[in-house]
């Protein structure tokens, strides 16, 4: 009984072992990216929020891998432009995507 025991001990702890290391791992560049990511979007909502023509918290900004995702209501479309123009001036952003309307 404890051979068998033993044995199914070992298979137990073969299949944990196989099992958490074939599971997908968080690498250190991923944790680096999401810092790097709210950094941005930080960034962004700070430029976004001091420009004098825009000023407003009604624009959402998310950063997923260095692509900026806006959206969001404004008043015209001077102001998705220029929201756009800062967030693709900051250092990190790989692309932007709006998603912003006009009321």
């Amino acid at each position: 009984m404890t051979q068998l025991n033993n044995r199914f001990s070992t298979f137990i702890l073969s299949f944990l072992v196989v099992f958490f290391l074939s599971a997908n791992p968080v690498h250190a560049g991923e944790a680096g990216e999401f810092i790097d990511d709210a950094v941005i979007t930080t960034k962004v909502k700070a430029e976004i929020f001091n420009d004098d023509s825009l000023k407003t918290f009604e624009i959402s900004v998310e950063t997923i891998k260095g692509v900026v995702h806006l959206s969001g209501s404004v008043n015209s479309q001077a102001e998705i432009s220029r929201a756009v123009e800062i967030a693709r001036s900051i250092n990190g952003v790989t692309a932007v995507e709006n998603n912003m309307t006009v009321k």
